[in-house]
């Protein structure tokens, strides 16, 4: 069994459901999620929109090839209404749902359908704030840091803040 850590987030819909759906979706068709961060509330990265992100991160222990878990993702994105991923020369915009591999394991991977570790998440507070809470001793292969240090360094002036621990979030949910 491998361990990835996902980071996902929403500024479209219900993004409370968004996220709970993403949550189950895994949860049944990934593999074991073990730990799940608080969600934050963040502003979007590298473009504006009217409704702040939403974002968080999952470690699940899955049997699944690095790759099968990218088509998975986003097949679970497809399925809550995403549409096709863009890249970064195509610029970013509002998303139903996102769900991006940071890591898997210790594995690096550079292809131009997949790369491991996510190579921005260094530069995003919104991955590292919610990374740094379920793994901050985690190790970045190339960076040869933990994340909790990544996001000591980090210089993204995004602002970030605390919108639900889990539980208030699961209750949230819940009480529909």
């Amino acid at each position: 069994m491998a361990q990835a850590i996902l980071s996902l987030g929403t500024n479209q819909g219900n993004r409370d459901e968004n996220l709970a759906k993403a949550i189950n979706l895994i949860h049944t068709e990934v593999g074991t999620v073990i730990a799940v961060s608080s969600i934050y509330e963040t502003e979007p990265w590298g473009f504006e929109a009217e409704q702040w992100f939403l974002n968080m991160a999952l470690m699940v222990e899955t049997d699944m090839h690095p790759f099968d878990l990218l088509y998975k993702t986003q097949a679970i994105e497809r399925s809550l209404g995403r549409d096709k991923k863009t890249n970064s020369t195509q610029g970013y915009h509002s998303r139903t749902i996102d769900i991006d591999i940071i890591f898997f394991d210790q594995r690096v991977i550079k292809t131009p359908e997949l790369s491991i570790p996510h190579p921005l998440m260094q530069k995003r507070n919104f991955v590292l704030k919610p990374v740094a809470e379920i793994a901050p001793y985690f190790y970045h292969p190339l960076l040869e840091l933990p994340v909790i240090k990544l996001l000591q360094e980090c210089e993204d002036s995004t602002r970030i803040r605390f919108y639900a621990s889990i539980k208030e979030f699961t209750d949230r949910v819940l009480q529909g």
